[in-house]
C-alpha cells in the first residue's frame, strides 16, 4: 500500500511538471506572435523606431477661433438702466434711494421692454449704441432735445459650467467679451480629479472636444471666446486609467488628467519592476479595440536594459491600457512548488495511514 501512494505520488509530480506552471503566461510562437490561451495576437516591439514618430500638434476648430464677438446685443433677461438727464422721474422712478437693478428694466423673453412715453420697445439683438438711439427718437416725440444713456446691469445670457469645477455656478455674460480660459480661471479646476484632455464645449446643439492639456503644452496661445448659452463640461478622471498588473512591485490602477502617459510613468507609480519576481524582457501593453474601430493590439518591451526605459520614456499610454509584467521562470516554479507541498503532505498522509491499517 506504501509503495503504490508513493508512485501515484512520483506520478502526480511528473505529470505537474510536464504541464503548464501556475501562474499568468504568454508563451512566444514566433518574432511577431504570441499564443495567449489558444489565441494569436500580433506583437509590436517597442522600440526606437516605433516612438520616432513626432506628436501631431493639437489644432483647434476653426468654427471656435474664427469666431470673434462684436459689440454686445441685448438679450432676453437683461436689465437696463435707462437714464434721462433732467428727467429724474422717468431715470429713478422707484427712487433714487435704491439700487440701480430696481430702477431697472427688463428685457422680456420675447425681447421687449416697455419704458413711459416710448412705449413698448422691441430692443432684443440691438446692441446698446441701437437702443439708446430708438429711445432718443421716440421720447423726442414729448421731450425736447432728450439726452439718453443706456447700461445694462443685469444680464441673461449665462454660460454654464459642470464637472469638475471647484465652482460650478453659471457665469453671467458681459458686455466685454470674455474668453473659454477667463471662464475656467474664475471656476478653478479641482486639478487632483480633473481630466484636463476632455473637455467639452456645446455650442448651438454641437459639441467641441478641447485637450486643455495638450493646448498647454504646445503653446497654442489661440482665445476662445464664448457666447450667451454655452456650456463647459470638465469631465473627472475616474475613468481615465491604465492598468498595471503582474510582477511589479505594487500593481494598481492609475488614474491620469493629462492627454496621455508615458509607460516609464505608469511603472514608476506602480514602484517599477519586482527584481525577483519578474522578467524583464516579458513586459507587454495590452490595448483593446477602440472606439474608432483600430484593432486590439499588444506591445513588448524588453526592459532587460536601462537603456529600454528610454524608449519607454516615448511611448504613449492610454485609457483603458493593461500594462503587464511577466514572472520569471524561478516565480513560477516556486509558485508551483508553493501549490503542490499541501498536495505531497496529503499523500504522506495517506501512506501513513495505509501503514497503519
Amino acid at each position: 500500500m506504501n509503495t503504490q501512494l508513493t508512485r501515484i505520488a512520483m506520478l502526480a509530480i511528473a505529470l505537474a511538471l510536464t504541464g503548464c506552471i501556475p501562474g499568468q503566461k504568454m508563451s512566444a510562437k514566433g518574432p511577431s506572435t504570441i499564443v495567449d490561451n489558444g489565441q494569436e495576437l500580433q506583437v509590436v516591439p517597442i522600440t526606437a523606431d516605433l516612438v520616432a514618430a513626432k506628436r501631431q500638434p493639437v489644432v483647434l476648430p476653426a468654427e471656435l477661433t474664427s469666431f470673434q464677438p462684436t459689440a454686445y446685443e441685448v438679450a432676453p433677461g437683461d436689465t437696463l438702466i435707462i437714464t434721462v438727464w433732467d428727467h429724474p422721474e422717468l431715470t429713478t422712478p422707484a427712487g433714487s434711494q435704491q439700487q440701480a437693478i430696481t430702477n431697472g428694466r427688463q428685457v422680456q423673453s420675447d425681447g421687449t421692454l416697455f419704458y413711459p412715453y416710448a412705449g413698448k420697445v422691441k430692443v432684443g439683438g440691438m446692441t446698446v449704441e441701437q437702443v439708446r438711439s430708438t429711445l432718443e427718437k421716440r421720447l423726442a416725440r414729448y421731450l425736447k432735445d432728450p439726452q439718453v444713456d443706456v447700461n445694462v446691469v443685469g444680464f441673461g445670457g449665462r454660460v454654464s459650467l459642470q464637472g469638475a469645477f471647484s465652482n460650478t455656478a453659471p457665469q453671467d455674460t458681459t458686455t466685454v467679451p470674455q474668453t473659454l480660459s477667463q471662464v475656467i480661471g474664475r471656476a478653478g479646476v479641482d486639478v487632483t480629479n480633473a481630466n484636463l484632455s476632455g473637455l467639452v464645449l456645446t455650442r448651438d446643439g454641437r459639441n467641441y472636444n478641447i485637450d486643455m492639456d495638450a493646448i498647454n503644452r504646445d503653446g497654442v496661445a489661440q482665445d476662445i471666446y464664448l457666447k450667451p448659452g454655452d456650456r463647459v463640461y470638465l469631465p473627472y478622471n475616474d475613468r481615465n486609467e491604465v492598468y498595471v498588473v503582474g510582477e511589479a512591485r505594487d500593481p494598481k490602477a492609475i488614474p491620469f488628467k493629462t492627454s496621455d502617459m508615458t509607460l516609464t510613468q505608469a511603472l514608476g507609480r506602480a514602484g517599477g519592476l519586482n527584481p525577483e519576481t519578474s522578467r524583464g524582457n516579458a513586459v507587454y501593453v495590452i490595448r483593446g479595440m477602440d472606439d474608432k474601430g483600430n484593432p486590439a493590439a499588444v506591445y513588448n518591451l524588453d526592459a532587460t536594459s536601462p537603456a529600454a526605459f528610454a524608449v519607454a520614456s516615448r511611448f504613449s499610454l492610454k485609457a483603458g491600457d493593461v500594462v503587464w509584467v511577466g514572472p520569471a521562470g524561478i516565480t513560477r516554479w516556486n509558485r508551483y512548488i508553493t501549490q503542490l507541498l499541501p498536495f505531497s503532505g496529503l499523500i504522506r498522509n495517506a501512506a501513513a495511514a495505509g501503514s497503519d491499517l
